[in-house]
């Protein structure tokens, strides 16, 4: 749950400039791309975004009001900058867990206070936004970053080993232990068991990845394996990139804007808990496992192709969830509730395709990213359409504990109840404990 509630806000509207959050973000992508890998094949990026948009936040609200402060009570001065807060906020937590980055990130500090008039209130303001972002980085203390996290189960039909071409370990295991930002516990939205291997939907989620997941011999679309592509590189960067897009585009005002970032990438940082403790968990195998060894799983329905393989290689870790429906789920329903509707209106780029996609509803970008994970032969339906579910109830979660409004414009201000995610009849995954 939430902290006491902070007291209810008397101050006056501001003119500052939500550009700053939207310069901090590109900042922080670039810096995390940088010290993990552009390709780094983990949720891991999520946490730190997470992180620094919560710090931010709190700078900017804590000064300006407007919503209930993450995790705090401490309000700074009304003359105070919420730029130069959010400036110092995000400089501060980046610094903190990525020191190799100083010299870009300081120079990149030196240039955006640069852009805010001197006196007390940018002064007031750079002390504000430290100041928020030392109560974040102690509140993360001993929260299990990089903990020794072993994976213990011997291969056996049903059970993840590493995947070719290079048979990497399970990576990140410790994310599935790792305290989140809003939930209560990594398993609180844990879903029940992936479908049996003697089961009917285990052998239909086979059959279709095999044939539609294929690197060669598939009988996919173009548009499909364009759709594959699409989301095949960094989710986070893309996200980060339609949030900046959006808030710019419809002229989100600062706390609105360091709203947005910060119940997004929250919902997104425990999505990503959510998915690898999942992946922990239940240790399921991925499709190239299965489909090169269903002589081995006891069910008559699936055939075994010792060279199949999958039109993207594999991420070293489980199938069960999958991470990149889970953080979607989360995003859009966190989204749906700040915005009121499943209408997003959200621009997408993917690097891997150098093509642009818009999302008018949260249903159909739902949707495409559950089919890409299955047309590029990493995941089965199951493992999207359960993630997408988890992560929905991650967003809603999130929204309906934190990011609140001090003065609600409406009783109402939990998600949609409108479903965003597939539903799937015949799986035997359910979502919730």
């Amino acid at each position: 749950m939430a902290g006491p509630a902070a007291t209810a806000d008397s101050r006056p509207p501001s003119s500052a400039d939500p550009q700053a959050i939207r310069d901090w973000n590109a900042i922080a992508d670039d810096t995390i791309s940088t010290n993990l890998g552009a390709t780094h094949p983990s949720g891991q990026a999520a946490i730190w975004h997470g992180f620094v948009s919560a710090a931010v936040y709190n700078a900017v609200v804590g000064i300006q009001g407007h919503y209930a402060p993450y995790k705090w009570q401490t309000r700074g001065p009304s003359t105070a900058s919420p730029e130069a807060a959010a400036v110092a906020a995000a400089h501060r937590v980046l610094l903190t867990y990525f020191p190799a980055s100083r010299a870009p990130l300081d120079a990149a500090y030196a240039d955006s206070l640069a852009k805010i008039p001197d006196g007390s209130g940018k002064s007031q303001g750079v002390t504000f936004g430290k100041r928020a972002a030392d109560h974040l980085i102690d509140l993360r203390e001993g929260d299990g970053q990089f903990a020794p996290v072993e994976v213990t189960a011997a291969p056996a039909p049903g059970v993840w080993r590493p995947t070719p071409p290079a048979h990497l370990p399970f990576m990140d295991t410790w994310l599935a232990r790792l305290r989140p930002l809003t939930l209560t516990s990594p398993d609180q939205f844990r879903p029940g068991k992936p479908p049996a291997l003697s089961s009917a939907r285990y052998a239909q989620d086979v059959n279709e990845v095999k044939t539609m997941g294929a690197k060669t011999g598939s009988t996919r679309t173009a548009h499909q394996t364009e759709t594959a592509l699409f989301f095949g590189g960094n989710l986070v960067v893309q996200l980060q990139t339609a949030f900046r897009d959006y808030t710019a585009r419809h002229h989100f005002p600062i706390a609105e804007t360091a709203r947005m970032f910060a119940a997004a990438n929250a919902s997104a940082t425990d999505a990503v808990v959510t998915a690898w403790d999942a992946k922990l968990h239940y240790g399921f195998w991925r499709p190239i496992t299965a489909v090169r060894l269903a002589d081995t799983d006891g069910n008559p329905a699936t055939e075994a192709d010792p060279r199949w393989e999958p039109l993207l290689v594999t991420p070293p870790h489980p199938d069960y969830l999958s991470g990149h429906a889970a953080v979607t789920g989360a995003v859009t329903r966190t989204l749906t509730g700040i915005l009121g509707t499943t209408r997003l209106d959200l621009t997408i780029r993917s690097e891997i395709t150098g093509t642009t996609r818009h999302y008018e509803y949260a249903d159909q970008l739902n949707e495409d990213m559950i089919n890409a994970r299955v047309w590029a032969g990493i995941h089965s339906r199951t493992a999207d359409v359960t993630g997408c579910h988890a992560g929905s109830h991650v967003g809603s979660w999130t929204l309906t504990h934190y990011f609140q409004p001090l003065r609600p414009a409406r009783p109402q201000t939990s998600p949609p109840t409108q479903p965003t995610c597939q539903h799937s009849k015949e799986s035997s995954a359910t979502t919730g404990k």
